[in-house]
């Protein structure tokens, strides 16, 4: 894992060995600088990868030699035999618990340890952590959007940036929210429930009902297997009937799928109803199959829609699924699960809310997986202390600038139970309490002294990672998954909406701002 790193890193490296200042005390901190998609927060993920990063952190016989090939010939050999003796045993981790809400500025995770390893992890805990936050970020968006009852499942696959990218968007979406994803690999690796249902190319693979083999389906019950064809045939003019549309105009080749696949998964039948019309082919077609299988004593478990008005067209289709229900006296079949996709955004959320819908199940890829609306969340890793010594970066941009030192997190919780604030104050600093005035300084408002008296007090982080192991108890996937939902359900309304949300503040203490001061005044 050492080498999944910049080269500079390996250069800043050396010359901290040449100065003899490897193995000097240092302290970084991970944080973004604004919150992603113009929202007010992000969900910190990535951690247990991160960690499992540290717990491999080393350089092989190979990777030095690589080194060795890549790094200028003047550097001293015993360098070399340096990395290779590097490992994670002298570093410490604290973070904020995987799945939180987190704000910009606010520290999601901080590494002490010798300056020389606590540089060299900076680009890894990046790659870990930068693109598992945005994508589990998105996902919640695409979540607090939908509602919670909506059904959600990833099918990035196929959009995704490569194989890694389609893995670690399946994982972390299922952190924001989602409910399953269509990929195999992941599902089998993470345990996410999988589900699927049918392409149009298998539909169109068909031409009539006499390429269907076996059509022959036995009742639930038991019994002499029933032709599902014929069966088919026979329902396809009862609702046609019913919904005043000529049989003839039902695609033939899209029944025998359907039969095909009635045939083959009759506990799991579902259709695809955009392969050629929904309203004179796909819906008819469904129906005839879905009240076949009911006479025998089966339940079909959906219909998925791809295209067009996806909310007209799911009003329209459950309509037609409660009258064949009431006509034909099936109960359950005005309660058919209706899916759609088709490069489902956050605006084509929005717009379902608008108008009204009637989708049980969204599947959603590109707009998910690529991030389009933010493609980075742009975490930065940056040094706040060595030797003992806080470090300051002292730049024109403000936003650019570092705050010093190492820092104990607090969350700031109002009468209500939502967080009003997160305080950093310094590592020696007494904690605040809940009932207590304090005079803080919000960030982006430093020049004023602010008053506020929290009802709750939490101290945001835990130590995950000492003595080159994992030392607190990593919680399972759907852990991680829960704890995100209530941390995102504890937010006001105000933070927790998608669109122009209230800024969240964050500040510091008087403490470390005149730690600041001081630092900023002796750099001038």
């Amino acid at each position: 894992m050492a080498p999944l790193a910049d080269l500079y890193q390996v250069s800043m490296a050396y010359g901290h060995w040449r100065a003899g200042r490897h193995r000097a005390p240092a302290a970084a901190e991970l944080f973004f600088r604004r919150p992603p998609f113009r929202g007010s927060f992000a969900l910190g993920a990535g951690l247990a990868e991160g960690l499992r990063g540290l717990r491999a952190f080393r350089f092989s016989a190979a990777d030095v030699a690589y080194l060795r090939s890549v790094l200028p010939s003047t550097i001293d050999d015993a360098f070399f035999d340096y990395l290779a003796t590097l490992d994670a045993s002298e570093v410490t981790v604290t973070a904020i618990p995987e799945g939180s809400v987190v704000f910009a500025r606010v520290p999601f995770l901080q590494v002490k340890g010798p300056l020389l390893v606590v540089q060299l992890l900076e680009t890894t805990l990046l790659c870990l952590i930068n693109y598992a936050s945005l994508v589990a970020t998105n996902a919640a968006r695409f979540r607090l959007l939908a509602g919670p009852d909506m059904k959600l499942i990833e099918m990035g696959l196929r959009r995704a940036q490569g194989p890694d990218g389609a893995l670690s968007a399946s994982k972390y979406s299922y952190i924001g929210g989602f409910d399953c994803t269509s990929n195999i690999l992941a599902g089998k690796l993470y345990g996410i429930p999988v589900r699927g249902t049918i392409a149009h190319s298998f539909i169109m693979s068909f031409r009539c009902l006499e390429e269907v083999q076996p059509r022959e389906l036995p009742p639930r019950a038991g019994g002499d297997p029933v032709d599902l064809a014929d069966l088919a045939l026979s329902w396809l003019q009862r609702v046609c009937d019913l919904l005043q549309t000529p049989p003839s105009k039902a695609n033939q080749g899209e029944l025998a799928a359907f039969v095909s696949y009635a045939v083959t998964f009759p506990c799991d039948f579902q259709g695809l109803l955009d392969t050629y019309c929904v309203r004179r082919s796909g819906l008819p077609n469904f129906c005839a199959v879905a009240l076949a299988l009911h006479q025998l004593g089966y339940q079909a478990i959906g219909v998925r829609l791809d295209s067009g008005d996806l909310a007209q067209q799911s009003k329209e289709i459950r309509g037609v699924f409660q009258a064949c229900g009431a006509h034909f006296q099936v109960p359950w079949f005005g309660t058919i699960p209706i899916a759609v996709s088709n490069d489902i955004s956050e605006q084509s959320l929005e717009e379902f809310r608008r108008e009204g819908s009637e989708i049980d199940m969204i599947g959603i890829g590109t707009h998910l997986v690529t991030c389009p609306l933010q493609p980075s969340l742009g975490c930065v890793y940056k040094l706040v202390e060595v030797n003992g010594s806080p470090c300051l970066k002292l730049t024109e941009d403000e936003e650019k600038m570092t705050i010093p030192g190492m820092k104990a997190i607090y969350r700031l919780y109002d009468a209500a139970g939502h967080p009003f604030m997160d305080l950093m104050a310094l590592e020696e600093e007494p904690s605040p309490s809940a009932g207590q005035e304090l005079g803080i300084r919000v960030l982006g408002r430093l020049e004023e002294t602010t008053k506020v008296i929290p009802s709750t007090v939490e101290p945001l982080h835990r130590t995950y990672f000492r003595d080159g192991q994992v030392c607190e108890p990593l919680p399972s996937l759907p852990e991680v998954r829960t704890h995100a939902q209530v941390s995102l359900n504890l937010l006001s309304p105000a933070h927790r909406r998608l669109h122009e949300p209230q800024p969240y503040p964050v500040a510091v203490t008087e403490r470390l701002h005149q730690l600041f001061l001081e630092l900023r005044q002796g750099s001038l």
